[in-house]
């Protein structure tokens, strides 16, 4: 086979592998934001709305907003919005075309590392188009998963760059790059294990160089991650992101950490029922079922451990899997989630690799192999672009995605509520009255249901009722910064301005840099006859917000108002 031909070949390969992930994720370019962290991190963010400043880069890089330590994905969204405004579209564009990049990426890695060209590709193609991975391309706020990604592979990038002439030069590029993608999303604190994987199986760096010597080289980057995880488990802690031990029992952790080892295979191999939250399970979770998973998970690494001696890709594909999962498998929880499909982005590498190579070997001595493998691979891939153009029609907009995940999962309290705030935006109170009550029956703690139920109460002119959802909502979170805004609103509306101004306070205090904070405590203030406080306000709205229009008419009608007085 000619050079050129070859050539010719692979980059066709490339072009198929584009063209296939664009087409089958095209739909999304239709989609608009969900009220599912979108607002924290794009819509209602006005650090991200105002594009690369100064301020916004500086803020990026010192926020701790979203229970996250993670500029670069900030900056991310800040360029999308310098370039597309507020446009969905533009938005995710941006995602898929960083998600068709880390696919061509990891065929490219693969073919260089293994010298195969097909196992690379379905491999490429099992990534790029299964529909487990739909969450983290169409979902905006998970930019940071494909962002995270794309610094995964081009680390790895660099490493086989190092690998092929070592250095300092090349080596600090690691260092690096990896650093960057640490800065993205903390998920990447396994990629140096994951390095070593590679140096087992296929890079054989074990059969030349001493073990000792490969696992030094690891340990810069092993410094990042210990660095990164202490970061991170600070920030979310701090923000009341981790659950402590008493609402999430460790030894549930234990067992739902296996248990999602094997739920998560089962969901590779038969992606149903998929939505944006999974709810931890009521009670104590089934100890003879996690007890089968974690039998299942010691199994299989037994097994392919001792397979691995003449098939190394086994061992690696495995504790791949395995290891990638580490971080966000629940020994650690954080948030009320029991598992989640964005967390098998990186992880499921190491399930297609395993399934690609043993395919091939299995059916090695066939007459007919490359007919059945060529015809199986392509119907699988073929099933995959359909369940995952299936997955993406439930991302359309807020409504499509609740309505969805409360049809496909039990005592889904997150589903019920993101369904209710949806059903409020098209003026469906009742309705969505009725979604939060069914929300509270499940979770009666969940302070994020008190808040929207004391929105819609309030939306009907129920104003008592309001008051009381807003004030179970500091019960249950009293750092809830937008419960005392609008508990500050409801108050002033029934005359009660000193407790009023009291709630605008602390909601200043928590949140120094809301405008709309700063604005209501001025109005407040005014109406109090207080005018030097109220034009401090007015004032603080601006520097914050600088075409805040209301306050600027406040702040010019009180400065009147004050130099009449005198």
């Amino acid at each position: 086979m000619s050079k050129a031909f070859q050539q010719c070949r692979h980059f066709l390969i490339y072009v198929i592998l584009i063209l296939v992930t664009f087409v089958s994720f095209s739909p999304v370019l239709n989609h608009g934001f969900v009220d599912y962290d979108d607002n924290d991190y794009v819509t209602e963010n006005p650090h991200v709305k105002a594009g690369l400043t100064r301020d916004s880069i500086i803020w990026a890089f010192t926020a701790e907003h979203s229970s996250n330590w993670h500029p670069l994905t900030w900056l991310s969204h800040m360029l999308d919005c310098q370039l597309f405004g507020t446009e969905p579209w533009g938005h995710h564009l941006m995602s898929l075309l960083i998600h068709i990049i880390n696919t061509v990426l990891l065929f490219a890695m693969l073919k260089k590392m293994t010298g195969t060209l097909w196992r690379s590709f379905f491999v490429a193609a099992a990534f790029a188009l299964h529909p487990l991975h739909v969450e983290s391309v169409t979902w905006i706020a998970e930019r940071k998963d494909v962002l995270s990604g794309l610094f995964w592979f081009l680390t790895v990038a660099a490493y086989l760059q190092y690998v092929k002439h070592p250095g300092k030069i090349n080596y600090s590029l690691i260092v690096v790059v990896f650093a960057l993608g640490l800065m993205a999303k903390p998920i990447l604190v396994t990629l140096p294990f994951v390095l070593l994987l590679l140096d087992f199986w296929p890079l054989e760096r074990f059969q030349r160089h001493n073990a000792c010597r490969l696992v030094g080289e690891k340990v810069p980057l092993l410094c990042l991650s210990a660095i990164s995880s202490v970061i991170t488990f600070i920030v979310q802690q701090r923000t009341g992101a981790v659950a402590r031990i008493e609402q999430v029992a460790f030894d549930s952790r234990v067992a739902n950490a296996f248990i999602s080892y094997i739920v998560y295979l089962s969901k590779m191999i038969w992606p149903s029922r998929l939505a944006v939250f999974y709810p931890y399970p009521t009670g104590a979770v089934s100890i003879w079922l996690a007890v089968l998973a974690a039998l299942l998970v010691v199994c299989i690494s037994i097994c392919l451990i001792w397979l691995a001696r003449n098939r190394k890709y086994l061992l690696t594909g495995w504790f791949w899997y395995i290891g990638a999962l580490v971080p966000v498998i629940g020994l650690i929880q954080v948030g009320g989630q029991v598992r989640a499909d964005r967390y098998t982005y990186l992880p499921s590498i190491g399930i297609f690799i395993i399934v690609a190579w043993s395919a091939a070997e299995v059916l090695a001595k066939w007459r007919y192999r490359r007919v059945v493998l060529s015809v199986s691979g392509g119907l699988v891939i073929c099933a995959m672009v359909l369940c995952a153009r299936l997955q993406l029609r439930h991302w359309q907009d807020s409504f499509t995605l609740f309505k969805h995940s409360v049809e496909v999962t039990k005592n889904n309290y997150v589903g019920h509520t993101g369904l209710g705030k949806a059903l409020r935006a098209q003026g469906k109170l009742d309705e969505a009255i009725e979604q939060y009550h069914e929300a509270l029956r499940i979770k009666p703690d969940y302070a994020i249901t008190h808040y929207n139920l004391g929105n819609a109460l309030l939306a009907q002119g129920k104003v008592d009722e309001a008051i009381d959802e807003y004030h179970q909502t500091i019960q249950f979170d009293e750092n809830y910064t937008p419960a005392f805004t609008n508990l500050g609103g409801a108050l002033a509306t029934k005359g009660n301005l000193d407790e009023a101004i009291d709630c605008f306070r602390k909601a200043v205090d928590l949140e120094p840099n809301e405008a709309r904070t700063h604005y209501n405590l001025g109005y407040v203030l005014e109406l109090k006859g207080s005018l030097d406080e109220a034009i401090k306000q007015y004032r603080l709205t601006l520097q914050i917000n600088s075409v805040h229009t209301k306050a600027r008419d406040r702040l010019e009608a009180t400065l009147a108002k004050q130099k009449r007085s005198k």
